[in-house]
């Protein structure tokens, strides 16, 4: 990237867009071929990894995924449990940063996930676990950047890094650099626009969802578990939620940034879309809409 690349050219995509998820029990997962194929005939050119293994259990086999449809990797997600033990084995961590960085990986995107994996609880931190998370990110930090890449901590509904006050301390006490998700920040009760007040230098990836307010606040308030809401319609196609997507580029653009904006809209299938039918209309109207910007 550089700093006359437009809007347009950094559009990416992302396997959750089509329901294809880490998280267990998550619902029907179409498989990688059109996931990519649906990718390219939208004119995208790039993608998130999705889960680890989703588009090969080797990094040969990822580029080699990839080239048939001619898209190149430039993110994966990875949720890592950051606060459980200062003395966590990030072998399975290491091993995903390998693949990303063999694929050709610019930034890794880490979560501080839940003990089990899920999303669909809050996971407080107790003063004695801050440490412990810090310096998990720390590690993985120092390994990311040996391959390489940047690395970027991801605020997560169902993570230990979700409200406001957890994201604010983690810009206060790490250097790690934010990937922006525009969804997750406001469910957890950070609005987007504030915190690029804040810390737009903070920002070296973007993950753009709009979101239907009313289901999102069934989520913060729990009365509704994350699947369920996604399910429910809690993100749209960009344009037509109760984000100011416009405002929230603008502001990124403004401050210099010149990363990915990766449509990167959490949806959950009961099973496989008809041919044409299914998230690559909703993705399109996003890839429609963040153009004209």
């Amino acid at each position: 990237m550089n700093h006359t690349t437009p809007i347009r050219d950094r559009i990416a995509g992302a396997p959750i867009s089509w329901g294809v998820c880490e998280a267990p029990g998550w619902g029907h997962e179409i498989a990688p071929a059109r996931v990519l194929g649906e990718m390219r005939e939208l004119g995208l050119r790039a993608t998130e990894l999705g889960p680890t293994g989703y588009l090969g259990a080797r990094p040969q086999d990822v580029r080699e995924q990839l080239a048939r449809h001619d898209l190149r990797l430039i993110g994966g997600f990875l949720p890592v449990p950051l606060h459980i033990d200062p003395a966590l084995d990030l072998t399975e961590a290491v091993d995903a940063i390998t693949t990303l960085a063999e694929g050709g990986s610019e930034v890794v995107v880490l979560a501080a996930r839940s003990a089990d994996g899920s999303y669909d609880r809050k996971v407080p931190l107790s003063d004695q676990e801050w440490p412990v998370l810090l310096g998990n990110i720390a590690r993985l930090q120092t390994v990311i950047r040996d391959h390489g890449m940047t690395p970027t901590l991801h605020p997560h509904v169902g993570t230990a890094i979700e409200d406001r006050a957890s994201v604010l301390r983690l810009l206060d006490e790490s250097d790690i650099a934010l990937c922006l998700d525009t969804g997750h920040l406001l469910i957890g009760g950070t609005d987007p626009l504030e915190l690029l007040e804040r810390a737009a230098d903070r920002v070296a990836h973007v993950h753009l969802k709009d979101v239907d307010t009313a289901v999102a606040k069934t989520v913060s308030a729990g009365d509704s578990d994350y699947m369920g809401a996604v399910r429910e319609g809690l993100y749209t196609p960009l344009g037509s939620g109760d984000l100011d997507i416009p405002a929230i580029v603008g502001a990124l653009e403004s401050a210099g940034y010149q990363g990915w904006y990766v449509l990167e809209q959490d949806c959950a299938l009961h099973g496989e879309p008809e041919p044409g039918a299914g998230p690559v209309l909703d993705v399109r109207r996003s890839i429609d809409f963040l153009a004209e910007l």
